[in-house]
């Protein structure tokens, strides 16, 4: 009977908390989200994300502009909603540019690779002749 009530206790502590986080995070103002969100924009622009993948980086501007006129009407759920879906967009772009280049460089190299071999044939049949 008394690990019940303790059960029974527990669960009710557990409820109190997850309904109190809950209301917390609706009236809470979103701003270090949208700070993070500000910052994951910065740095996949700083990665040329603007250039190499423009769509997910006007996606990400937008939201983020959503975002704080959210916070700015209080409605801070809806800011704290777009802030994360912002930080999601800039990081795919950041990730998308990293790529890009990767690829790019990885390109560069083959090309680089390609002549060198062209270069070692000329000069095995120059000195064979």
């Amino acid at each position: 009977m008394r690990n019940l009530n303790t059960q029974w206790q527990m669960m009710a502590g557990i409820a109190l908390l997850v309904g109190l986080s809950g209301c917390a995070s609706d009236k809470t103002p979103a701003t270090a989200g949208v700070a993070v969100s500000r910052e994951a924009i910065a740095a996949a622009t700083s990665a040329g994300a603007a250039d190499l993948a423009p769509a997910e980086m006007q996606s990400a501007r937008e939201k983020l502009m959503r975002a704080n006129q959210a916070l700015a009407a209080k409605d801070y759920k809806t800011a704290q909603d777009l802030a994360v879906q912002a930080q999601a967009d800039a990081q795919l772009a950041q990730s998308k540019a990293n790529s890009a280049k990767a690829t790019t460089a990885a390109d560069e190299l083959q090309q680089n690779i390609r002549l060198l071999r062209e270069e070692l044939q000329r000069a095995n049949a120059t000195s064979q002749q």
